[in-house]
């Protein structure tokens, strides 16, 4: 009885010092993540001086919003806001309705030349026109400097498409197309009322994707378009602080030296203005991603 309490007494203090290890690496894994992101809001509200000097670490030094009003002072911040909401919402929808249904195509075995057509999808993936060919096309389908360019030419993303192919292959058994059609179910009313309430998770996590993409897309505004209204957040942020830089970066006076206090105070401030949102849609998603939606989707 001795023996056998030692060896309870013993499994149980390796499991506890497993644990504390386990905890410890981490909490220590979390700081090295979220401390450079506080640091960015903290010295957004610091003076430069301060901050170039290393005295900002947990706490603001000097408290200071006048980056956030330098950047609110640009009436083009908002018209780029709006643009990327647009930008971002359209495209993440735009991204589901061709990537999804392309992805649960190719996961079909009963697909005629589904091996070849899966092998021309990712031969894309390595093997591209480049830049030059894709601004002809563009400019040929009439979408170049038009709202449209920015949603509709990349929507397909053959990563997406694998991502869910995958899921679609490993979480949608036979079984359930099989006792479907023997009810009656037909192809497109088995995707639209069985396979996609059952896919929740990989449209909650390719809807996320393409989310952050959109919001963070700035090349191709930066090549395709030309009007000021139609540029999204990111392409009028850089506008912003090249122009900023360039005015900090000549003369000597006073007027030069609160422009490059303002100037390195935005650096900051436009990381904030420009994650937040996006971030904020993470909380929204994140569930689906651990979420084991089809236990119990087949009985037996």
């Amino acid at each position: 009885m001795a023996s056998l309490g030692s060896i309870k007494r013993q499994v149980t203090w390796n499991d506890l010092i497993f644990n504390i290890i386990l905890y410890g690496m981490s909490i220590i894994i979390l700081l090295i993540v979220i401390y450079p992101l506080y640091f960015i809001v903290i010295a957004s509200f610091s003076n430069p001086t301060e901050v170039a000097n290393g005295k900002v670490w947990f706490v603001p030094s000097q408290f200071t919003v006048d980056g956030y009003k330098e950047i609110m002072r640009h009436s083009e911040l908002w018209t780029g806001y709006r643009n990327t909401i647009v930008y971002t919402v359209l495209g993440t929808v735009t991204g589901l309705a061709v990537n999804i249904p392309a992805a649960y195509a190719l996961s079909r075995r009963d697909l005629v030349g589904r091996k070849l057509i899966t092998f021309f999808f990712i031969f894309t993936m390595f093997f591209n026109g480049g830049l030059i060919p894709t601004y002809f096309t563009i400019r040929d389908f009439g979408l170049y400097d038009t709202f449209w360019v920015m949603v509709l030419p990349f929507s397909v993303v053959v990563y997406h498409i694998i991502i869910a192919r995958t899921f679609f292959d490993s979480s949608l058994p036979q079984g359930i197309l099989d006792a479907a059609q023997i009810d009656g179910c037909g192809n497109l009313r088995f995707f639209f009322q069985i396979a996609l309430p059952l896919s929740k998770a990989v449209l909650a996590v390719i809807a996320l994707y393409t989310a952050v993409s959109q919001w963070n897309a700035y090349f191709n505004a930066l090549v395709y378009i030309r009007n000021e209204d139609l540029k999204p957040l990111q392409l009028v942020i850089r506008n912003i602080l090249i122009t900023n830089q360039a005015m900090a970066g000549t003369g000597d006076g006073l007027a030069a030296q609160e422009a490059r206090r303002l100037s390195e105070l935005m650096k900051y401030a436009v990381i904030i203005i420009s994650t937040v949102p996006i971030m904020c849609v993470y909380p929204f998603v994140q569930k689906y991603f651990s979420q084991g939606v089809m236990i119990g989707a087949i009985k037996g």
